[in-house]
């Protein structure tokens, strides 16, 4: 291979660099989570700049109620199937509760196993000026990191559920100097859920970093949706989310049809078998 064609193949993968020349460009950019080799090949192959391992593989995967009990090992295994699939995506891990929020020394540890293990180029952890000591010692470690402020939802608990941060002056305030401590940690890019629009394009509008909406209006430089939410095959979705296929009705009436077909054994047919 020529050295020009690698200089192309590089040239086209996403990396923090781009992404910060297109926040200054006003080139708004995708983002999409992904939990394996399969979905992760079509959303690279499709354009998506990011692709996001989220631990909302705890609800859209495992089942479960919350982000709260999925495990570093879990997220690294999931990380590794992902990464099979891209070729010019920037791949983000999410660090799961309990990965990061025991010390910095801890959390720059399980980083470096989501780069080393999981084959993550960046790595994702929700918390504003509480965790800008650990922010800044992971990025120390050469290990990029996504900041995420507003609705945090490993703080499901401290917040009392899943509800829109920053409506009041004093809301609003916090929320800011969270963006704000997370920038100064040195993440390159800057996660914002569940705030008014308003707040949202005051944020991006303030920090340096490439900031990402999900439920916090258009402003934001780049958007962020679970796959599960985009496909249809969530069971709930936000009011923010659109819906772009509803590949679980899809996938029923197919799984139906196949049964259908089995119980008048008309599958398989002769075309299907061998002589």
């Amino acid at each position: 291979m020529s050295s020009v064609t690698v200089a192309s193949k590089r040239e086209h993968r996403v990396t923090t660099r781009s992404l910060l020349r297109r926040k200054g460009a006003s080139e708004p950019f995708s983002m999409l989570t992904a939990y394996d080799y399969t979905f992760a090949r079509i959303f690279d192959r499709a354009g998506i700049e990011v692709l996001l391992v989220g631990d909302s593989v705890a609800n859209t995967v495992q089942g479960l109620d919350s982000t709260l009990p999925v495990t570093l090992d879990e997220m690294i295994y999931h990380c590794r199937l992902v990464s099979r699939g891209v070729r010019r995506a920037l791949l983000v891990g999410d660090m799961p509760f309990g990965a990061y929020q025991v010390s910095p020394a801890h959390a720059v540890a399980s980083a470096i196993r989501m780069v080393k293990e999981g084959g993550v180029a960046a790595v994702k952890l929700e918390g504003g000026t509480a965790q800008q000591a650990t922010i800044e010692r992971i990025v120390r470690a050469e290990i990029p990191v996504m900041g995420h402020v507003g609705l945090t939802p490993q703080a499901l608990h401290r917040m009392g559920g899943y509800r829109v941060q920053g409506r009041t002056a004093r809301g609003r305030e916090r929320v800011i100097k969270d963006a704000l401590a997370v920038e100064a940690a040195g993440a390159f890019a800057l996660v914002i859920e569940g705030v008014p629009a308003r707040l949202a394009q005051e944020i991006t509008a303030r920090v340096g970093i490439p900031t990402i909406g999900i439920g916090a209006g258009v402003h934001c430089d780049g958007q962020v949706l679970v796959m599960h939410d985009l496909l249809g095959l969530s069971e709930t979705a936000p009011s923010f989310v659109r819906q772009y296929a509803n590949l679980g009705l899809q996938t029923s009436r197919a799984a139906r049809a196949f049964a259908a077909d089995v119980a008048a054994r008309k599958f398989p047919g002769d075309e299907h078998g061998y002589a």
